[in-house]
């Protein structure tokens, strides 16, 4: 079970554990920076999905907009 919040201790401490399991099972430090990579992506999108309809409501438009000026 996952706690709804991490303190930033618990974050670090969560990090080092995932890092040192996943060199112990053979993942090279290239192998675990392209997981990170792609976890950030994975994250970044869920971030923008959640604004949307935010930004849509505000600028009275159907979203589309706001991805035009990024």
């Amino acid at each position: 079970m996952v706690p709804a919040k991490l303190d930033v201790k618990g974050t670090q401490i969560l990090a080092k554990t995932l890092f040192k399991e996943l060199r112990g099972s053979g993942y090279t430090p290239n192998q675990i920076l392209g997981l990170s990579t792609e976890l950030i992506d994975l994250v970044t999108k869920d971030l923008k999905a959640d604004q949307e309809p935010h930004l849509s409501a505000v600028e009275g438009r159907s979203g589309e907009g706001w991805r035009a000026a990024l």
